[in-house]
């Protein structure tokens, strides 16, 4: 990544005339790209997929800053029903896996294209079946076409948050397709842009909320970024506990508690992987958390 920034950098100071606030800005910004690519390929790599469950909880709102001990909280697995999709949503998913296809026909038609698209800004498709559609997408090197309509959506409609939402998520596969550095560094200048118009427009748009703060986790220690990080993290969880659970959620409280340990607030840590993990009780990596902290306990 090094490497990386400093091309970058060195490519627009030269586009900029020399003007070194301009540099600096680029240049932090060519760090957040590879963090960007970094901190996602870390968490698409470290988590598993879990089965999608879905029902109206009662409404809860809880700081995850809170160092006093976890109250008790009911598991969601203890509250939810079978999932319950809307029959719309899931014929929707179907046709747009099969408008995709395989690799090698590199457009999609008019109406394969609309599938697509109104599976990745659809509100009732679930994280998991969005992340699918990219990776097929990706894979079948489909990509532009998706991005084109998306940066034409959003253009038409600038008060629909999850046309930025999902465009932002498309610069970020391209980067992960491409070769040009530059290139690379323009798209995740433009993702970053996009989640924060997404935010803008609906401050509680979860995806484009979590990207960025996961992409923020990875700023060097010398921007001192790591407040505001956590702050991200505090207010997504906030935002989701008002919210039916979804298995994506999870992933909030593990992320909080690294940020609060690496800030060596190591009781906050643990008292929010504790509560991730009895609202999640099958997430892996909660569980974990959990017992690693009590392991330390007991030798201590």
């Amino acid at each position: 990544m090094p490497h990386f920034a400093l091309w970058v950098g060195t490519s627009e100071i030269a586009a900029a005339g020399g003007n070194a606030k301009g540099y600096m800005r680029r240049l932090i910004l060519a760090v957040v790209v590879g963090s960007v690519l970094v901190g996602l390929g870390f968490y698409v790599n470290r988590r598993k997929a879990e089965p999608a469950t879905l029902a109206e909880p009662e409404a809860q709102v809880v700081s995850a800053a809170a160092s006093e001990e976890p109250r008790a909280v009911e598991p969601v697995a203890a509250r939810i029903e079978q999932p319950a999709r809307l029959k719309e949503t899931q014929s929707t998913v179907k046709a747009a896996s099969r408008s995709i296809g395989p690799t090698g026909n590199s457009g999609l038609d008019a109406a394969n294209l609309s599938q697509t698209l109104d599976l990745l800004v659809s509100k009732q498709a679930s994280y998991q079946q969005k992340r699918d559609a990219w990776k097929q997408l990706r894979e079948a090197g489909k990509l532009d076409p998706v991005i084109a309509e998306l940066e034409h959506r959003t253009a038409n409609d600038p008060r629909a948050a999850e046309y930025p939402a999902a465009l932002g998520q498309g610069y970020l596969q391209k980067c992960a397709v491409i070769e040009d550095m530059r290139e690379k560094g323009i798209l995740a200048m433009q993702a970053d842009k996009a989640f924060e118009t997404a935010l803008n427009l609906d401050p509680s748009n979860w995806e484009a909320r979590f990207t960025k703060a996961v992409a923020m986790s990875y700023w060097p220690p010398a921007l001192n970024k790591g407040e505001e990080v956590i702050e991200q993290f505090q207010t997504l969880i906030e935002q989701q506990e008002t919210q039916a659970p979804e298995p994506q959620f999870a992933s909030s409280y593990a992320w909080l508690g690294e940020q609060y340990q690496k800030a060596g607030r190591t009781n906050d840590a643990v008292t929010v992987w504790q509560r991730g993990a009895a609202l999640f009780p099958a997430d892996e990596l909660l569980r974990k958390k959990v017992a690693s902290t009590e392991a330390v306990k007991e030798v201590k």
